[in-house]
């Protein structure tokens, strides 16, 4: 028996029972779900759907664009672990990608535009007072260089460090250099690295 999104094996408004009075039409077919699985080796097939139109099914992805709501910023980042799911278990056991399961990504690409944006490196550890004194004279250099910044940039960032907010949970996230979030649509269908968000 096909998948079909007929509406004849319902019941009817009173409680009844429908006889089916036809056979299942090509109009109503429904396809086997794409399962998308976290893997390197990435797979996205092309479909042909009803009209000669065209679907695009991922099988296997390991990146995704993802969006830091309440900084407004999208970026194209690296899955790296599937960690919760609230439908079902052994979709987090078998690395299964679906909307709203909740995944573990790459933090380097946030982490690269904070320190662009605010002028500050997000999630490094804090040394201590010995080690940071050794390093003190080979980051001078370093930092000389990376200070290089005109008057105009410097009053940007200054203005920006005003209505900075971060929460502590998100910065303990960006020292260990692996970020929460939640797949906000279906890696399955119409999937073009456009369509991800995170928290």
């Amino acid at each position: 028996m096909g998948i079909s999104r007929d509406s004849i094996h319902k019941r009817r408004a009173t409680g009844g029972k429908q006889k089916v009075w036809r056979k299942k039409r090509k109009y109503e077919l429904g396809r086997q779900p794409a399962n998308t699985k976290l893997s390197s080796n990435k797979t996205v097939r092309r479909i042909r759907v009803r009209g000669g139109n065209v679907k695009w099914r991922a099988l296997r992805l390991d990146t995704g664009n993802f969006s830091w709501g309440s900084e407004a910023v999208t970026r194209k980042t690296r899955v790296l672990d599937v960690v919760y799911n609230a439908s079902n278990n052994e979709l987090v056991r078998t690395q299964t990608l679906v909307k709203g399961a909740i995944i573990q990504v790459d933090a380097a690409p946030f982490r690269q535009w904070y320190l662009q944006h605010y002028g500050q490196d997000i999630g490094r550890k804090k040394k201590g007072a010995a080690a940071a004194a050794k390093k003190e004279g080979e980051e001078a250099e370093t930092v000389a260089e990376e200070a290089k910044k005109s008057n105009h940039v410097q009053r940007k960032i200054e203005k920006r460090q005003e209505d900075k907010k971060l929460d502590a949970h998100i910065e303990e996230q960006f020292s260990g250099g692996r970020l929460l979030a939640a797949i906000s649509s279906r890696p399955d269908t119409s999937w073009r690295e456009k369509s991800w968000s995170s928290t």
